[in-house]
Order: structure tokens, then sequence, then C-alpha cells
């Protein structure tokens, strides 16, 4: 009789193992595999929230089919502490895991309401957006100019907004007093900017921040940034170029930045500049001179005098020999790199042709060409 019950118990434990199995299967299987939803959502996620909410809400929401499996998968990777507030866009067929990664990962939204705050070269200003997850596109809502227009009352509403991603861009070519002046006029911001970062040391890109995030600690991650860049490109330099400093590059870099903003060129005007540079030329570039009486202080607002580019300031490449003593504006990855990685070419000269880009030319001869079609280009504008 004993030896009947022992069979049946061991019996029992087999098959409870085997169900148990199957049952850890299936629902790492479950956990893993696309899920239901058809369409993509937002998932926004409050401040304070925990996992049992998010997942009642993705089983509202069509985008997961058991609740208490994503909780599980979600203890069993250790992720259940590492959510983030947010608004977070679910493609359709996300696995739970793949929806837990999303959460888990990092704070910034990825859908929602977009609110960019844009500094650029000749105005700064706020553009408001949404995101349409059906459509993945975003619709504007917004735009207007700090300082200059009204503030919208629907600005003040979506600032407010859970799902607001706030960001601070700096675009190509904007002045380090220009990026100051605009962060200062940032209301969402907070702190005392003590000077204005030395030029060419900011990295054009998109930051995310956060309302009431410190000025000068924005500065300092543009500043990190660039640095990194410059290092990393001033290594895998073109050793031929006559750069004698990765500061030097900086310099040539924000030329290029400011002479063209065509990206397909970048390479070819460096590559006029570094065989000025070669020849013992003068750089004469009028973005030099401007830089040199406005000190990045906003536009000139108008073109230059004649007086004025035969002034010497260090500025004026007309004047002086070599480069500038600084940069004159901040200057994106591609232009250092192009400056660090010039076309081989024989230009010693461009002018602007018109479309948007430039004529290139070898000899003054035919730069001179080129100059009388633009001319000619600029007084048929002018009649019309």
């Amino acid at each position: 009789m004993w030896r009947a019950l022992a069979s049946n118990a061991l019996t029992v434990f087999v098959v409870a193992l085997i169900g148990a199995a199957i049952g850890i299967g299936w629902a790492q299987s479950t956990y893993r595999g696309s899920g239901p939803l058809v369409e993509a959502i937002c998932l926004q996620v409050e401040p304070g929230s925990n996992m049992t909410v998010v997942s009642r809400d993705l089983v509202e929401k069509g985008a997961v089919a058991n609740g208490a499996i994503f909780r599980m998968g979600a203890d069993y990777t250790d992720k259940t502490g590492l959510l983030k507030a947010g608004s977070f866009l679910v493609q359709p067929g996300s696995s739970m895991e793949e929806i837990v990664d999303t959460i888990t990962r990092g704070g910034r939204n990825t859908c929602g309401t977009d609110v960019n705050y844009r500094i650029g070269v000749l105005r700064t200003s706020i553009v408001v957006r949404e995101l349409d997850p059906a459509t993945n596109d975003y619709r504007q809502l917004l735009s207007f100019a700090p300082g200059e227009d009204e503030v919208p009352a629907e600005y003040e509403q979506v600032l407010e907004r859970a799902d607001a991603r706030l960001r601070v861009t700096l675009a190509e070519g904007a002045t380090s007093w220009q990026v100051v002046d605009a962060l200062r006029k940032a209301e969402f911001l907070q702190g005392d900017i003590a000077e204005v970062p030395a030029e060419g040391m900011l990295a054009p890109d998109s930051y995310d921040v956060q309302s009431g995030d410190d000025r000068a600690q924005i500065l300092s991650q543009m500043q990190q940034k660039q640095s990194r860049i410059l290092a990393d490109l001033w290594a895998a330099r073109d050793t031929n170029v006559p750069l004698q400093s990765a500061e030097e590059a900086l310099v040539l870099a924000s030329i290029v930045e400011k002479e063209t903003a065509i990206a397909d060129e970048r390479r070819r005007v460096a590559s006029v500049f570094v065989n000025r540079l070669n020849q013992g030329m003068r750089l004469q570039t009028d973005p030099t001179v401007i830089y040199g009486i406005t000190k990045g202080q906003g536009a000139l607002g108008r073109g230059l005098r004649q007086s004025e580019l035969r002034r010497e300031t260090p500025y004026n490449t007309y004047v002086i020999d070599g480069l500038p003593p600084t940069p004159i504006a901040n200057p994106g990855a591609e232009a250092i790199r192009a400056a660090l990685n010039p076309d081989s070419t024989s230009y010693l000269f461009f002018v602007a042709d018109g479309t948007g880009g430039h004529a290139f030319a070898e000899t003054l001869a035919e730069h001179n060409e080129n100059v009388s079609r633009w001319r000619e280009i600029e007084a048929q504008r002018q009649s019309e």
C-alpha cells in the first residue's frame, strides 16, 4: 500500500513539474511574443506611477493581453523599479518585453506634445507640435518668437501637460552670445549664466530639458559634447591639412559653417580655404568681417561697406593673413569634419550661383565670370 501511495505521489509531482514547465514556457512565450496592439498608441506614464497602473492601462488600450504576465516579466528582469515618467510611443504588435524596455530605458518622451525652443542664427522661436501615433507624423500646433510675439494662451497650457517633451535646439552657425541671450530669455529655465562660453565650443544639437533646469548646466552639456566631437574628429583628421591644433580646426569649421548651408558643399568650401592657406593667400571671407563688426551679437542686417572691407580688425580676412583668432560661430560636427577632411581640389574661389549653392573656380578669370553671372542674377531678381 505504501509503495502504491509513494508511486502515486511521485506521479503527481512529475505531472506538476511538467505543468509548471509548460506554464513557464507559455508565460515566456506570451511575454516575448508579438502583442495584440493593432494601431500605435501614446502611453502616458504619470510621475509616481507603478507597473500595476501601467499594466492596467495597457490592457485597457489593447496593447497587452495579460497584465499579470506583464508585471511578472518586469519583476523577473529587474526592471520594475526602473519605470520612467513620460509619454512613450508603442508600436503595433509590440511585445510585453519591448514595452517594458521602452518605458524603463530612459525618461525621454517619444510621443505626445513636443515643445521645441529653437535657437537659430537669425531668430529664436518656440514651436509646439503633437505626434499622431497612427501616422507617426507631427502636426504643428503653434509657433511664436519669445520676446517679439505675444505668448499664446495655449502655450502655457501645453507646458503643464504631463506628456510635454521640452527641448532646446541649437542650430549650426549660431554664436555663443546668441545662445546665452536665448537661454536667459527662456522662462521655463532658471539660474544665472556667469559668462559667455568661448566661441565655437557649443555643440549644435537638440537637448532634452525639464522645466526649472539650470541654464548653466545646459551650457555645460553643450560644451562637453562639442569637446568630445572635436577630439574625436581631430584624431581622425587628414594630417596634410595645414592646421596646427584642434582650436584652429574649430576656427576653419566655423567659417565653412557660415559660408554654406548645403551639406554636399562643405568639403569643397573647406578645400578652397585649405588651398588658400597652403598657398599663403588671404581667406577673404565676408562672415569673418561681419563677426569683427557684430562680435557675434546678432545679425548685421545689411551688406558690408567698402570701408569695412578695408578696415583692419583681427577678423578682417581681407586684410590679415591666415585664420582669425577665434571661431566666428558654433559649427556642427559635419562642418568640423569637412574642415579636417576637405575634398582634394584646386579651387581657390567660389561665389553664389543663384540656386542656394556656389560656383567654384580654380583661376581668377573663371571666378570673375562666375561673379558676372551672379550679378546678372541679382539684377534680374531686383527688377522682378
